[in-house]
């Protein structure tokens, strides 16, 4: 799943003007985010772009909702903060001594939406269907889970395991076995009447908008938010302007002024964290069938020391994001385990087009009459992707291409849907894409890396990675996130030079350019609820897009003079 979701129907937004966002909600078959009958209804903007496919499988690459909201975890990590995991469907956990059995208590006063009773077996059911199907096993879970009675579970390792247990007991979404036992392809079949366990049931479904609703049998209470409605916009422009005529309540995105937003924004407040690291994916594994020119580690280097990250950030990110490691940790959070053997520890902010220029004619590669580098008469000229809508990064890479011409290199930017840029990136069928590379269950670097550098995560071009789409493979750093996975993680000494092995190999190949390290800024009414996230209170990671995150935010929620 892309950090940036997806972004309108055309044929709501075809009007436009102020004028026409301020009835976008009613007009699209909501209604408006201020008014006193909606007052415990909860309008959010995602990202969207064009009708919504109506989808609530919670593995499906396709899914529009249900991580979290509808289908829950055992427990909620807070990945920004190191606290202790706040149950969900869960009582209690405890690792073994050598950490090869998970023994996992659950709650007895949990009911399906239809009536049924949530028991351990369901959970059983769903870790045993997700390890036979290599294409939802994101996780790359390979327990094996027995029901020891009705509330409690025992999963075993055949090695130590430390690290699988963030992934197993906060990133699987628990599924009713009666329902789902007959279901065909659970990897990608269409959920159309989602059944779950979580604090909201889905209400309706249009395909320029959707609703949820409040489940009033939730063992935890009723949700003060009585309604959650999902609308679809043309980009980040559009949210802004329904910021501005106050019919949305909640986004993730850019806006202009960033700095201002409650003088721009009467009653809207914002909040900015430094969590997802912004890069030029690269399809960089020409073994597993990636073309181009950037599949060569000169060209991708000279990339890196190409790029200008000051003035992307002022022109692009109203200079909201921050410096990055090329090592893939983040700076702030996971500085105690940063590589001292990293080449440089953060990526320069300044260009170095020396270095860029050197690199590439150490590699036999020669500049033309155009000024563009060329090897065997092949010019690196490369099309880097991006969504269509999404501003901030639309304005990133035109100003990439522009610096990259004085290093030799042509890149060509070009606009897809949100539908055609996900394929693409899935499959392999790409020279660069813009996105950013997402953290784990909890505030380690290592699930970063057993994501998007793992062997066990990638897949050869035309086929669907999940979700290493650069195709990086590297022996080394598979054996050091094996040996991590055995190694309790209180023990940091024993961790350490097997995070300097990833993080040295990563920067070596930079399969994922770094550009900087994005700061998400969400936007949120202050006036209509309380109980939103701040950096004082950071209970959960404030994207609207983030999952499961966002349940835990519409939890706290109450409308205003509650």
């Amino acid at each position: 799943m892309s950090l940036k979701a997806r972004r309108f129907s055309r044929a709501c937004m075809a009007a436009a003007g102020l004028a026409a966002v301020a009835m976008l909600a009613t007009a699209c078959g909501g209604s408006s985010a201020g008014s006193d009958a909606n007052k415990d209804t909860l309008v959010v903007y995602t990202g969207q772009a064009g009708d919504w496919q109506l989808n609530f499988n919670p593995f499906s690459p396709t899914l529009i909702e249900g991580p979290g909201t509808i289908f829950e975890p055992l427990f909620f990590f807070n990945n920004v903060r190191d606290v202790e995991p706040r149950p969900r469907l869960g009582k209690s956990y405890q690792w073994n001594a050598d950490g090869t059995q998970l023994d996992i208590e659950l709650r007895d006063d949990v009911k399906w939406t239809d009536g049924e009773k949530f028991t351990a077996e369901d959970v059983v059911f769903t870790l045993d269907m997700i390890a036979k199907n290599a294409t939802m096993n994101s996780t790359n879970y390979k327990g094996v889970a027995t029901a020891v009675d009705d509330t409690h579970v025992s999963v075993k390792f055949t090695e130590p395991s430390y690290m699988d247990g963030p992934q197993i007991l906060g990133r699987i979404w628990m599924v009713p076995e009666h329902k789902w036992k007959d279901i065909s392809n659970p990897a990608t079949d269409v959920i159309k009447e989602p059944v779950g366990t979580g604090p909201f049931a889905l209400d309706e479904f249009k395909p320029q908008a959707f609703t949820l609703k409040a489940n009033p049998a939730y063992y935890a209470g009723e949700p003060a938010v009585k309604k959650v409605r999902y609308l679809s916009l043309s980009g980040n422009q559009a949210g802004a302007d329904a910021l501005k005529a106050g019919t949305i309540d909640w986004q993730t995105g850019p806006v202009p002024d960033i700095k201002n937003v409650e003088k721009n924004y009467p009653g809207y407040k914002a909040i900015t964290i430094p969590m997802n690291q912004v890069g030029l994916m690269t399809c960089s594994n020409a073994a597993l069938g990636c073309q181009g020119p950037q599949t060569d580690v000169a060209v991708r280097k000279a990339i890196y020391y190409g790029i200008n990250r000051t003035q992307i950030n002022s022109l692009a990110f109203e200079n909201t994001a921050s410096e990055i490691s090329p090592g893939a940790a983040l700076l702030d959070r996971d500085k105690d385990v940063i590589s001292t053997k990293l080449q440089e520890k953060t990526a320069p902010m300044q260009p170095d087009e020396a270095k860029a220029t050197s690199t590439m004619e150490a590699a036999g590669y020669t500049k033309g009459s155009d000024g563009i580098y060329a090897k065997d008469g092949k010019p690196v000229a490369l099309t880097l992707k991006v969504v269509a809508g999404w501003t901030d990064y639309i304005t990133a890479v035109d100003t990439i291409s522009q610096q990259l011409q004085k290093v030799g290199i042509k890149v060509t930017a070009q606009q897809l849907s949100w539908n055609e840029w996900s394929d693409a990136r899935g499959r392999g069928n790409f020279e660069l894409i813009i996105d950013s590379i997402y953290q784990g269950p909890a505030p380690d670097p290592f699930y970063n890396a057993s994501y998007f550098f793992s062997t066990a995560t990638t897949a050869k071009v035309g086929e669907a990675a999940q979700p290493n789409f650069a195709r990086f493979s590297d022996p080394d750093v598979d054996a050091a996130l094996t040996a991590l996975k055995g190694i309790d993680p209180k023990d940091t000494a024993a961790r350490q030079p097997h995070f300097d092995t990833i993080q040295t190999k990563i920067e070596a190949s930079i399969p994922y350019i770094p550009v900087l390290t994005g700061g998400t800024t969400s936007e949120y009414n202050a006036k209509k609820f309380t109980g939103w996230p701040t950096k004082e209170d950071l209970y959960a990671f404030p994207a609207v897009w983030s999952r499961p995150d966002a349940s835990e935010v519409y939890l706290k929620l109450k409308p205003a003079g509650q």
